[in-house]
């Protein structure tokens, strides 16, 4: 090959390489191309989904704690506990089994709360005279009722008669009267019928006041009352007085759900003597 032809071959090949280079340079890559959306803007490729992070259950919170049992109320002041001991308890709980007595407590499951009393009041029953309808009692004698000894023993109550029977206890002049407790005999679960409890200024009652009655037809002759039956308990049946003014205080009942004769282990009354 002369020389003027190898020039000429040289001289396509340069031009051929500019014309590739410049034709690649012009041209868009077609991925981009296929990247535009109907509207002509590019569209950027889905992003992949993000990975979903598994996560151990919450814990569950602890159960709150029960709020704890309100706390007693205080006395107010010038005000004392009642000033009373009770007996050792022989038996637990309320019988479900008791048939033919209407309107009975309920049993309260804890001890009874606290019943405030002002300052010096104490029992003014301890060792004063009884008096009864029963003058024979079937077992003991009158005075065990206010004796001081509320324990469930045989030589701790009195049993007087069937049917309706009445205790009166003296107390010596009149006092201001908080509290009236007593037990009827809480040695086996016995409710008592038509328990009522009186206070009076005079020995005859001519002029009483009535402080708890659960005579429901008004068998004892003293009224129909709205007081509920109850199961003697070593916690003995606590009357509240209301500071009502008397001397004598009487106590009624008639036969109990398992016999017809009255019991008494023990009456405490609670005052301040009126000066």
């Amino acid at each position: 090959m002369n020389a003027f032809v190898q020039k000429r071959f040289r001289s396509y090949l340069v031009l051929l390489s500019i014309t590739l280079l410049v034709s690649s340079c012009g041209k868009k890559p077609a991925d981009t191309e296929n990247d535009k959306d109907d509207a002509g803007t590019t569209s950027s490729a889905p992003a992949p989904a993000a990975k979903t992070e598994l996560k151990a259950p919450d814990k569950v919170a602890d159960k709150a704690p029960e709020p704890a049992e309100k706390a007693a109320p205080k006395a107010a002041a010038g005000m004392i506990p009642l000033p009373t001991e009770l007996p050792k308890p022989v038996f637990k709980g309320t019988p479900t089994n008791i048939e033919g007595v209407d309107n009975l407590r309920p049993p309260l499951g804890k001890p009874r709360p606290i019943f405030y009393v002002p300052e010096g009041t104490t029992n003014l029953a301890l060792n004063k005279e009884v008096a009864s309808t029963d003058d024979l009692p079937i077992m003991g004698e009158i005075d065990m009722i206010t004796d001081g000894d509320k324990m469930a023993t045989d030589g701790s109550y009195v049993e007087l008669g069937p049917f309706v029977q009445h205790i009166t206890v003296d107390l010596g002049s009149v006092n201001e009267i908080y509290a009236v407790l007593f037990w009827h005999s809480h040695k086996d679960q016995r409710v008592y019928f038509d328990v009522i409890v009186q206070v009076s200024d005079d020995p005859d009652f001519i002029n009483s006041t009535t402080i708890f009655n659960n005579d429901a037809d008004n068998s004892a002759g003293q009224g129909v009352g709205t007081d509920q039956h109850y199961v003697d308990t070593s916690e003995g049946e606590l009357v509240d007085a209301k500071g009502v003014h008397g001397r004598y205080v009487r106590l009624y009942s008639n036969g109990n759900h398992l016999d017809d004769l009255n019991h008494y282990t023990e009456v405490e009354i609670f005052g301040i003597p009126v000066k």
